[in-house]
């Protein structure tokens, strides 16, 4: 699986390792326990885990009127680490309500949401077919969400502003770059639409091309390539092998890893952290998935790989790498698989099943 770390933080000084648990909405109050029994199964290779429950969603907006409690996010300065479910944010207009994962990004700075997607391989010591990360600015673009609804003579005409800052086109670059440097290929793919943009994709593709020359040759063995959007959606499914590392704007990366979680078979593979300079918070890509809330078959794999992850990013790499290894174990054998990937096991036959592989 991903076995790069991402930024390592300092780990000597932990006796207890403090996680924030955020269920939110759906199949996150499923998946996200399955990958608590997961910590708590791999013992020493962490420091003893302590879990904090906390409340954020859409569930939790219509009972108390906000989605993000002040408590969750001042409890989370206080923790080591977090991972976040699902959140059902609606798509009409509410009055009052914001998705709550979008605040917590702003809230505690996780600048980048890193999303690998990665095939496993018929064996253990072959190539997977596909093995790429998608690394995503998390506090900008479209995302920004200053929209304005205005009525003219024509009808209704609603407007968003895009926001690219030179700051944030930079730290998520550098993210980019380091990821690439601990990877063989080493190789990292700018995604943007500066042929229409110029301005906004303009300054994001410029920034990020002017990293290898800031650096006094730290990125010297990092090769740089870019593609437009839309031409990158295309190749990414006839040939996803030409890619190692993408970096993108905050809506482009939202679609490219959700779009690429297609190639290995299930967007309930795919894990992500959502990563500062000072804390991670683990996060399946997949949604909420209210079609299947409640009905015990939601895959958990992704969340438990985003348990992986946030260790990783922490520095706990030989607990990571059990973790992963034993969920590899778990879908190259197929016989215990949810039905999104063509089984028929339930949530709890999966998790039993990582459990003894561990």
């Amino acid at each position: 699986m991903f076995r790069t770390p991402i930024r390592r933080m300092a780990t000597t000084a932990r006796q207890s390792l403090k996680i924030g648990l955020i269920p939110a909405d759906g199949i996150g109050k499923e998946v996200i326990p399955a990958a608590q029994r997961v910590l708590e199964a791999i013992g020493s290779d962490i420091p003893k885990p302590e879990f904090i429950p906390l409340l954020a969603g859409w569930e939790v907006f219509t009972r108390t009127g906000t989605a993000l409690p002040e408590e969750t996010v001042e409890t989370l300065r206080e923790c080591d680490g977090a991972l976040f479910g699902a959140v059902s944010s609606p798509s009409r207009r509410v009055t009052g309500y914001s998705s709550p994962i979008v605040a917590l990004r702003k809230e505690l700075d996780l600048y980048a949401n890193v999303r690998p997607v990665i095939s496993v391989a018929p064996s253990p010591g072959e190539k997977p077919a596909v093995d790429l990360v998608v690394v995503r600015e998390n506090t900008e673009c479209l995302y920004v969400k200053q929209e304005q609804l205005t009525h003219t003579e024509h009808g209704k005409e609603a407007r968003a502003t895009r926001l690219i800052t030179e700051r944030a086109s930079h730290r998520i670059g550098k993210m980019a770059f380091d990821i690439a440097l601990g990877r063989e290929r080493k190789q990292v793919t700018i995604i943007h639409k500066s042929n229409v943009l110029s301005v906004t994709d303009g300054l994001f593709r410029e920034t990020i091309r002017k990293i290898p020359s800031q650096s006094h040759g730290h990125y010297d063995s990092v090769k740089v390539e870019e593609q437009i959007v839309d031409s990158a959606v295309y190749r990414l499914f006839r040939e996803p092998q030409i890619y190692d590392v993408m970096v993108a704007p905050n809506l482009y990366g939202d679609i490219m890893s959700d779009a690429a979680a297609a190639l290995v078979g299930s967007l309930g593979l795919v894990p992500s952290v959502n990563a500062g300079e000072k804390f991670v918070m683990g996060e399946p890509v997949h949604g909420s998935a209210p079609d299947i809330e409640g009905q015990g078959i939601a895959n958990p794999i992704a969340a438990i790989r985003s348990a992986a992850l946030m260790l990783r990013h922490l520095g706990y790499t030989g607990g990571a790498d059990r973790i992963d290894t034993a969920v590899d174990q778990v879908i190259r054998e197929g016989e215990v698989l949810t039905p999104d990937l063509g089984g028929g096991s339930s949530t709890d036959d999966v998790l039993e099943e990582v459990l003894k592989k561990l």
